[in-house]
């Protein structure tokens, strides 16, 4: 982390493809060719676990924090290894190129799969190597897919509500409920096969080309999920399986009633007892997807906010600390090289800075946080950096440039901006003032949304907070990567020493 270097932020639902979202297909290799056409040494992207429309399609709530997501999978490249044939697309032809739409991919992806399924039953290639991923993967897959066939059987119930034998993990119940689903577990497993083959082949494409994929991993679990199913150990639940407490955020000068999230909390004391081996397989299994990690929600691993389960707020939560030398020490006993960012954006306390300054690890800094009290002071502006950081104009959660400076930053915010730039800007180019800004500082490490890159407005936003419809929607389309944009992005590269 320590080299001068920059990227771009752009999710894999977000690039282009004649299949109504983004996915590991041709596009995304052309992608990785941008990238290295400009000079960048980094891509960005979100948490590639299962979505779920019930969650808003959010890539932070999903059913698993080992598998990834079908909607990802490439039917072209299913197409090239004789899994599927064209006629097999045809539902495809009415999906829109300009938005990721869940609900009607998330139908036609499942009838290829199943498709594709079907036909690699009936061959003998790569047979060794399914079997191969399975038994590598055992330690997650076997609960996950007889986790997805089971939600199946149960019409989508929560798994607390399931029959009590196969609720409590019962031994017998497991094996009886995996013989009866069968068929629907190996086809599961199948697309987990598929989905982390057309991955790393991905990666390694962009490894090769100097380019290393940053990842992000949630803090969090969702309580209907493979993970708290199978080892609820792990979590603070009562005797009937139910959350004694969930996550969220006190009260701050965004929200007077805090957030109250609704993930099961950790159990710290247990994972420390077992030597944080849940965490281990998780940091372990997402080193083979990426080569950098993005930890979300980094103050919850310093201390984390702690609300009772019955409380509707986060109002009456507390704040409970977290064994945070020992996880940490045993996580780099275990992984020495692991590159880690720190998502320390909030109010951030001393003990959670210590934290960071002691296992050096870069926080972020966004540049649309720095125009507002005490500009002299304030952590996000570039005087301010530090070589160890990683600057971003803005991140999925935010508004673009343009739409910032044109629907959120006030008369004085902007006054300030001015001052700090020496000159006035406006809503047509403030987007390359800043990223101007962010290329230009000290810090190590700049990554710009693609939407700041292309100067969009409000319109490509990817995530409103608090929010659940119209989210994680905005894609890039091809003839958007014009000669002006990949020549501008390099020559800002190049001048300011990050190529």
């Amino acid at each position: 982390m320590n080299k001068r270097r920059s990227g771009i932020l752009l999710h894999i639902t977000s690039l282009p493809s004649p299949y109504g979202i983004g996915d590991f297909g041709p596009f995304a290799y052309k992608f990785i060719d941008f990238l290295e056409e400009t000079k960048q040494c980094l891509w960005q992207i979100l948490p590639l676990n299962p979505t779920s429309t019930a969650y808003g399609n959010s890539p932070y709530s999903s059913c698993s924090a080992f598998a990834g997501n079908h909607i990802l999978i490439s039917p072209d490249i299913l197409m090239e290894e004789g899994l599927l044939a064209e006629p097999d697309l045809e539902h495809y032809k009415h999906l829109p190129n300009d938005r990721a739409d869940y609900t009607n991919v998330t139908v036609c992806k499942e009838g290829i799969l199943q498709k594709a399924y079907q036909n690699f039953q009936q061959q003998e290639n790569g047979k060794y190597e399914f079997q191969l991923f399975c038994k590598k993967n055992a330690h997650w897959l076997d609960d996950y897919a007889l986790f997805i066939a089971l939600k199946e059987h149960f019409h989508g119930k929560v798994w607390s509500e399931w029959p009590a034998e196969i609720k409590y993990r019962k031994p017998d119940a497991i094996g009886k409920w995996n013989e009866k689903l069968k068929a629907r577990t190996g086809k599961e497993k199948f697309i987990q096969h598929i989905f982390f083959k057309q991955w790393y082949k991905l990666k390694e494409y962009g490894n090769k080309k100097n380019i290393q994929i940053i990842g992000d991993i949630p803090i969090y679990v969702t309580y209907d999920s493979a993970d708290v199913w199978s080892h609820p150990e792990l979590f603070k639940l009562d005797k009937n399986e139910q959350p004694l407490f969930v996550a969220g955020v006190p009260p701050d000068y965004f929200s007077e009633t805090g957030q109250r999230w609704g993930n099961p909390i950790y159990m710290w004391d247990f994972h420390k007892e077992t030597g944080f081996l849940w965490w281990i397989n998780r940091i372990e299994h997402n080193l083979k997807l990426f080569d950098i990690v993005r930890l979300d929600h980094f103050r919850g691993f310093v201390a984390y906010w702690e609300i009772p389960a019955q409380e509707e707020t986060a109002i009456n939560g507390a704040w409970v600390e977290v064994p945070v030398e020992d996880f940490f020490t045993t996580i780099f006993k275990h992984f020495p090289n692991l590159s880690l960012i720190a998502e320390d954006l909030g109010t951030i306390t001393p003990d959670v800075k210590l934290v960071m300054q002691t296992f050096q690890f870069p926080g972020m800094k966004l540049l649309l946080f720095a125009f507002g009290d005490d500009i002299a002071k304030n952590p996000y502006v570039p005087h301010n950096y530090v070589k160890n950081c990683v600057v971003y104009t803005g991140t999925h959660d935010n508004n673009t440039i343009k739409g910032w400076f044109k629907n959120e930053a006030n008369e004085e915010t902007r006054k300030k901006l001015f001052k700090y730039l020496g000159r006035e800007v406006s809503e047509s180019n403030v987007y390359q003032a800043l990223i101007r800004l962010a290329m230009m500082s000290i810090a190590d490490t700049v990554i710009i949304p693609m939407q700041d890159i292309l100067g969009l407005g409000e319109e490509a936003r990817m995530n409103l907070p608090a929010t659940t419809e119209n989210n994680w929607a905005w894609r890039l389309l091809p003839e958007q990567l014009t000669p002006f944009v990949t020549n501008e992005l390099r020559e800002i590269t190049e001048i300011y020493g990050r190529g």
